[in-house]
């Protein structure tokens, strides 16, 4: 594939290879990698897109964003069919996840008819004051392979609809992914330069993207490790910085509550994606009474799951993005063995996959708070159980964390649900249904370790692709 920058589609001569992490063997695609210079190029030419893209009518900036969808939807079956090949997903995962990336280009248009400004009053005589939204300039926007086309679309969406100019930078693992998604703005017009996307390895490139002055604000989602050195980096250079962090999610099962309902949650958000969601459920808290009848009822569930390459039908829990994730996720369940926990299920790869990048569901009991397993986020199809007396234990339970995404409870008592919401430190929470599946206009983002202040998706996220002016006219 070519990749897109100044409005044309080029090839370098140096390329990234990406596998299929259900046959990791074969290369599947391969990617233009890019050097400095063209970095460079590319930043020049968002500034001179952003000159042209922030004075076009916000009415055009949504046409384009609506023929993008349209776009998208009418390519959803080989999008669907890249983020397969690449992230591993099942084919019913990759096809939801380009229905919503079209659904942020939708959104994010329709906002375009919303005020983006307010009229205040004045003491001074004969004179009108308002102050309104404006776009910062050039965004840099980093995205991780987990939800290849979902994550530069909940970015780019709000950002180009604010008219900014963005240079992106996808992860090396799923390239292809978010080059489907510029081909549909491109053809949608887009001009030249608003949008560049920089392919290739992060090592190579991050000197260049991280250095260029003409950075106004930097968008990223992934791992705590990179999304501090990022913050760091720009710390000192007045350029506002979004993260979406790491999460250790729980979920709260209490007494009353249909334990039944609660294991199909924790299954579809524990191993769905085979666990390579930040809202993924990796924690579950049970009151110590019904511990033992939940615990066989999740592992008859998750014991079920079709475990096999995400372009398979039948497939419900498809690989893991990589080899070298594999391997994290089978050492984070060998520590967790060697410091006490006991494995309930799974805990081993599919004999069937040799060549793949499996990791069978699991389910560990006996964890304790002093366990890596109960702290550290492990990214992968791994759920942990942990017996506790009440809703007291539990809320101090779920918060006893660094991170702070998402959390769920499971009750049949509305003031309990409501105490849970008010009392745990996550900027998600659900009740009586999973830690993931946020909607595109519901804002989204955690507290503390899980990300910044600025939150994603609906309104609130075009607060952090616009500056505020205010302008004061005095008559006569």
């Amino acid at each position: 594939m070519k990749t897109l920058t100044g409005g044309r589609w080029i090839e370098t001569g140096r390329w990234v290879e990406v596998f299929d992490p259900a046959d990791v063997r074969t290369p599947a695609a391969r990617v233009p990698a890019l050097a400095a210079s063209d970095v460079e190029a590319m930043f020049a030419a968002a500034a001179d897109g952003f000159r042209t893209w922030r004075r076009t009518s916000p009415l055009q900036r949504a046409r384009v964003l609506f023929q993008a969808a349209a776009l998208l939807r009418e390519r959803a079956a080989d999008i669907a069919a890249a983020v397969t090949t690449e992230m591993g997903k099942t084919r019913a995962e990759a096809a939801g996840e380009v229905e919503k990336a079209a659904d942020f280009f939708e959104y994010y248009a329709g906002l375009a008819r919303e005020p983006y400004g307010h009229l205040v009053h004045d003491a001074r005589p004969g004179t009108e004051t308002h102050y309104r939204r404006e776009p910062v300039g050039v965004v840099l926007a980093v995205t991780p392979w987990n939800d290849p086309v979902i994550t530069p679309a909940r970015k780019l969406a709000p950002a180009l609809a604010a008219g900014n100019a963005v240079v992106l930078k996808p992860a090396s693992e799923t390239p292809t992914s978010a080059l489907h998604l510029a081909r549909a703005l491109h053809d949608a017009g887009l001009p030249a330069g608003v949008l560049g996307v920089a392919t290739g390895r992060s090592k190579d490139l991050s000197p260049a993207l991280l250095a260029n002055a003409g950075i106004a604000a930097v968008t990223f989602t992934g791992s705590n490790e990179v999304g501090e050195r990022l913050r760091r980096a720009f710390a000192d250079r007045n350029v506002r910085f979004q993260g979406e962090l790491g999460g250790k999610n729980a979920t709260v099962v209490l007494a009353d509550a249909d334990l039944d309902a609660a294991a199909d949650a924790v299954v579809a958000a524990g191993f769905g994606q085979t666990g390579q969601r930040c809202t993924a459920t990796s924690r579950v808290l049970v009151e110590h009474s019904v511990h033992d009848r939940f615990a066989a009822i999740l592992e008859s569930k998750a014991a079920a799951l079709a475990v096999g390459p995400g372009a398979e039908p039948e497939t419900q829990c498809g690989p893991l993005v990589s080899p070298a994730q594999r391997d994290s996720v089978l050492a984070d369940i060998a520590l967790a063995v060697e410091q006490g926990a006991a494995v309930l299920l799974g805990g081993d790869v599919p004999a069937a996959h040799p060549h793949g990048c499996f990791v069978n569901p699991t389910i560990l009991t006996g964890v304790t708070p002093g366990m890596d397993v109960w702290r550290h986020e492990v990214f992968g199809p791994v759920v942990v159980l942990r017996a506790v007396a009440d809703l007291d234990e539990a809320i101090d339970a779920v918060n006893d964390s660094d991170f702070g995404l998402a959390a769920a409870v499971f009750t049949r008592d509305l003031a309990a649900a409501h105490r849970f919401a008010d009392e745990v430190e996550c900027g998600q929470v659900a009740v009586n249904t999973t830690t993931s599946g946020w909607d595109v206009h519901q804002p989204f983002g955690g507290f503390r370790d899980s990300g910044s202040p600025f939150k994603e998706q609906g309104a609130e996220a075009v607060r952090f692709y616009t500056r505020v002016k205010t302008v004061a006219v005095r008559h006569g």
